[in-house]
């Protein structure tokens, strides 16, 4: 006598490498458009570290609610991927703008934060709210799209407030390290065209000093 297990269960050991492939696609194309947004590929870094904080709180929340882990909450984490990082864009991109402008790296950090909390709220408010009747199982065969809503909705609010405090200090780092790469390759290029200017001037023409017009002194 042999048991096999049937159901979601048996669902999700099939589709389990197709869901993390379409996951891991989703993760590349989100920082594939940063980087060529932002025209830097550490800056997206920065924005990429809030998918795992939002899939820290999803794994929480489906804890604490006692929801397995199914195909449809994996579809939930495809979701979040590409809705979770809004918050992190609008502040790096204001952060640079700040910068650009003549602000500090520190300065530009805690005036975006700021100025970019309210945006960021109001962001995360609706979009937990669009999706609430939906967590609340309401409407025939929401017990199936339930799940699908709570891990959007608790990953996208664990994101959000740990966005705010650790993306600045990330972002800072990164940046700071930026600079050092930056001004490191400046410096060699510096100091190898000096060479190159030093040798072009040795092989240059001297100035032939002039010689004396004998016809305007004649011997005597």
């Amino acid at each position: 006598m042999a048991f096999y297990l049937t159901g979601q269960n048996q669902e999700w050991e099939r589709s389990q490498s197709s869901l993390l492939l379409a996951l891991g696609l989703s993760i590349f194309l989100v920082y594939v458009i940063m980087a060529a947004q932002f025209e830097s590929l550490l800056h997206p870094l920065v924005i990429m570290f809030t998918i795992p904080l939002a899939f820290l709180g999803t794994f929480l929340g489906l804890h604490l609610l006692s929801i397995n882990l199914s195909i449809v909450v994996f579809l939930g984490m495809i979701m979040l991927a590409g809705i979770v990082v809004n918050n992190a864009i609008v502040m790096v991109d204001y952060t640079n703008t700040l910068k650009r402008r003549g602000m500090s790296r520190e300065e530009a950090v805690i005036t975006a934060g700021g100025v970019r909390l309210r945006p960021i709220l109001m962001t995360t408010a609706t979009t937990a709210l669009g999706l609430l009747p939906m967590a609340m199982g309401l409407g025939d065969g929401a017990e199936i799209r339930r799940p699908m809503a709570i891990a959007v909705i608790s990953g996208l609010i664990i994101a959000t407030g740990l966005t705010l405090l650790i993306i600045p200090t990330i972002y800072s780092l990164v940046d700071r390290l930026q600079s050092a790469l930056l001004g490191r390759s400046e410096s060699s290029a510096r100091a190898d065209s000096e060479p190159e200017t030093a040798d072009e001037s040795s092989l240059s023409p001297r100035a032939e000093s002039p010689m004396p017009d004998l016809q305007d002194h004649p011997a005597t």
